[in-house]
């Protein structure tokens, strides 16, 4: 097994997804922490994006992007494959996973939005989106049964935000939708998801939300 290091970010949720993804394969790796603010030296030499997450493997090889960390973990790791076998089911799985993505941008457009009306718009977009969710779940507990995959590891860190911000204001974007707030429920107690969180990842979002001078910054006590 080679030897694989995370290069992370507190907050990132794409550091998430690989993070969970490594938990769920039960891979030994270490994990470092960067700060994006200001990049050192050999952070830069080895992200082209200058982005997170990179995965360092035995210190000769570096992958970026969290899709391609987690395909890459999912076909060389031994232990249950976190993509489905079928290639139709397979494109529909990496197509949600870039449906996360979105959501992802979304949200951030939500927090940096700097009057109620931009905030409202992005809410509206985030609410449309959980409702296209809701028709694409199945039975459960994971988004398509029993079988715990990538699509969740790339949910539950969107999901993650929420439990941050219903702690001070309300949003509205899960109601009416049963299946996605089972959903939801499943992923705050999977062990890979809850563990690929930095700690204090709840304090630290929130002394981010707080300083971005935006709308929703305001409606934090």
């Amino acid at each position: 097994m080679p030897a694989l290091e995370l290069v992370s970010h507190h907050l990132c949720p794409y550091v998430q997804r690989a993070a969970t993804a490594l938990l769920e394969k039960g891979a030994p790796f270490s994990r470092i922490y960067v700060d994006l603010g200001n990049k050192p030296d050999w952070f830069k030499a080895i992200s082209p994006l200058g982005k997170v997450p990179l995965l360092r493997i035995d210190d000769k090889h570096v992958l970026f992007e969290s899709a391609v960390i987690c395909e890459y973990l999912d076909e060389t790791v031994p232990g249950p494959r976190l993509h489905p076998a079928d290639p139709i089911e397979r494109a529909q799985h990496r197509a949600w996973i870039e449906f996360a993505s979105a959501t992802l941008n979304d949200i951030g457009g939500l927090y940096a939005a700097a009057h109620a009306d931009g905030f409202e718009k992005k809410r509206s977009d985030i609410a449309g989106k959980m409702g296209w969710l809701e028709g694409a779940i199945g039975d459960g507990p994971y988004f398509s049964g029993q079988h715990f995959s990538l699509v969740d590891a790339a949910f539950a860190p969107v999901f993650r935000y929420f439990d941050v911000f219903e702690s001070f204001v309300e949003l509205g974007v899960f109601d009416g939708k049963p299946k996605l707030r089972a959903w939801r429920a499943a992923l705050q107690e999977r062990p890979s998801a809850v563990a690929a969180a930095s700690p204090n990842y709840a304090d630290r979002l929130r002394v981010f939300l707080k300083a971005r001078a935006s709308h929703l910054s305001r409606l934090i006590p």
